[in-house]
């Protein structure tokens, strides 16, 4: 295991105390609270053109829907959407002026509580610091990333030891180790001359019955580390959007938005990532081999389980046409290609090749310093089906370069579409592909499906934390052709948007939480209130030794 702390400043008059969603951990961030407005007017908007039969909506025509729509109410007659139909809220440009607001809230919140800074602060002030502790295991890049970039948004993060992935991902320089943070306890004498104890107190989100985060107000607790467990993806975090203390609510909507309005939504993760972390030089070396001078256009990641579905390629294929129609380009586009299915890759190679030109990683023809073997992740062979045959290090070697992609990402899968690793490539290279300015910007992340996927509407998207599950419930049309839809790059935590509705496997599991969820994804908040007034407080300290 891999250990990590962020620092965190105390809550001061005109500052409020974010919690952010990153990787699996979870963070705080200290940032100015307003308003979060939708643009009333987008900065542009990507139509996906119908360039083929496959793709046109048989179940879910006569859909009527309001331009901006604001709350479930706004639904009308038709009673069922297609997946390309719930995506064209995120066709829009309006979280590219919210995601600008939320990089300066980063950039401020380090500036002020880097590490840098942090460790030159006199005695007193240093002593009354808070940090956050984030923890990950090398396991899954998807999961454990959001666990390091929620942990770094708690704050800065703290490792013990190396940092997690750290032969092929390099951190920003705003974190501490934890054990700098006990030798500046000591040489600041926290606990002799100011009484401060180097005390943690941990909650885990995976616990319904233990963690506080609906109904504790965070910004109380007093111990100078806080570690949120458990948060695996990008939901963990936005659940503070439902505790049920106004200022929690209201910092984290000034981080994450309004979860009702979904066309407006900040790119979080893709930012804090555009901030923490760059490749090491091994993997940026294998990139750079890869790309030969020129940056790709479009990337396409199928995530297939060593499955051979001829469907899920086509619907891909149809997909990545779409958007290369979408840029209006002569040249011939460039096509990052990643999956865990190298017969996959083989297959649909010449299929693109037609129209664009394939961008791939062949990790056997490289011959770089990270390729040698003697170090790094081992292959687990139990892990095979789920993450592929190739060698650990390959995926973050797919990751920054897919991340590379200046105009769209296209998710495709035999099963689940827009798993957190597919999430992750399309949030660092909406930032990356975002200037100073929010106009003009044309980035897109695309999921395509398969029709057989879509028999039962979007049932089957059942991970917890991927992108389309909050669309799950019974408000998706059944039997649905070929989709290529617009998809969020911050994945919602709740069922507040107009075509959103759960499972029943969901109303159970937010049930454990204290949440009584309707079957169209509406909260009854007096049920929370009693729920929190009679549930006891649990409060989990360790101390450190110094």
């Amino acid at each position: 295991m891999r250990y990590g702390v962020w620092g965190r400043r105390r809550v001061s008059v005109g500052s409020v105390l974010i919690v952010c969603a990153l990787c699996a951990g979870m963070g705080l961030l200290i940032l100015n609270l307003r308003q979060v407005d939708p643009p009333t007017s987008p900065d542009f908007y990507m139509q996906i053109e119908n360039l083929g039969s496959d793709s046109d909506s048989e179940n879910g025509g006569g859909v009527e829907r309001e331009t901006e729509p604001q709350g479930k109410s706004k639904r009308k007659s038709s009673s069922c959407a297609t997946v390309e139909e719930m995506g064209k809220e995120f066709g829009g440009g309006g979280f590219w002026e919210e995601s600008l607001r939320v990089r300066k809230f980063i950039q401020h919140h380090f500036d002020l509580n880097g590490a840098s800074r942090v460790r030159n602060l006199p005695p007193a002030q240093f002593c009354r610091h808070g940090f956050v502790m984030g923890k990950a295991s090398e396991a899954g890049f998807g999961n454990e990333m959001y666990k390091i970039l929620s942990g770094a948004a708690l704050s800065i993060m703290l490792n013990r030891g190396k940092f997690p992935f750290g032969d092929y991902i390099s951190y920003s320089k705003f974190s501490f180790t934890m054990r700098e943070i006990k030798h500046l306890w000591r040489l600041n004498k926290c606990v002799k001359k100011y009484g401060r104890q180097l005390v943690m107190r941990t909650d885990d989100f995976e616990k319904p019955a233990q963690t506080n985060v609906l109904c504790s107000n965070w910004m109380k607790w007093k111990q100078p580390i806080i570690w949120f467990q458990g948060t695996n993806d990008a939901v963990a975090a936005q659940f503070f959007l439902k505790n049920i203390h106004p200022k929690m609510r209201n910092a984290a909507s000034a981080l994450f938005g309004k979860p009702e309005v979904l066309h407006s939504r900040p790119n979080v993760f893709g930012e804090l990532m555009r901030v923490l972390i760059t490749p090491s030089e091994g993997v940026q070396e294998a990139v750079n081999w890869v790309l030969g001078g020129a940056e790709p256009d479009i990337s396409l990641h199928m995530r297939m389980l060593m499955n051979k579905s001829v469907r899920a390629a086509q619907a891909a294929v149809n997909c990545i046409k779409k958007a290369v129609h979408n840029l209006g380009k002569s040249p011939k586009p460039r096509v990052v290609l990643v999956s865990d299915n190298p017969s996959l890759v083989k297959s649909i190679t010449p299929n693109i090749n037609k129209f664009a030109e394939v961008i791939h990683f062949d990790y056997e023809l490289f011959k770089g310093n990270i390729s040698n073997g003697r170090k790094g992740l081992r292959n687990l062979e139990f892990r095979v089906k789920d993450w592929g045959p190739a060698p650990r290090w390959v995926a973050f070697v797919d990751f920054f370069l897919a991340s590379r992609a200046k105009h769209a990402v296209v998710s495709g899968a035999h099963r689940r579409v827009g798993t957190t690793y597919a999430q992750l490539i399309a949030a660092l290279a909406a930032a990356n592909s975002l200037g100073d300015e929010a106009t003009g910007s044309s980035f897109a992340f695309l999921s395509s499906f398969q029709g057989d996927l879509l028999r039962g509407g979007l049932r089957f998207q059942i991970g917890w934390g991927h992108v389309w599950n909050r669309f799950a419930g019974p408000l998706g049309c059944h039997g649905q052709p070929n989709q290529c839809a617009f998809t969020p790059l911050l994945p919602p935590a709740w069922w507040d948007g107009l075509w959103q509705s759960p499972l029943p496997r969901d109303i159970k599991r937010l049930a454990e939480y204290g949440i009584e969820l309707s079957g169209f994804g509406t909260i009854n908040e007096n049920h929370l209130q009693s729920f929190c007034s009679s549930k006891k407080a649990v409060v989990k300290t360790i101390p450190f030794l110094l």
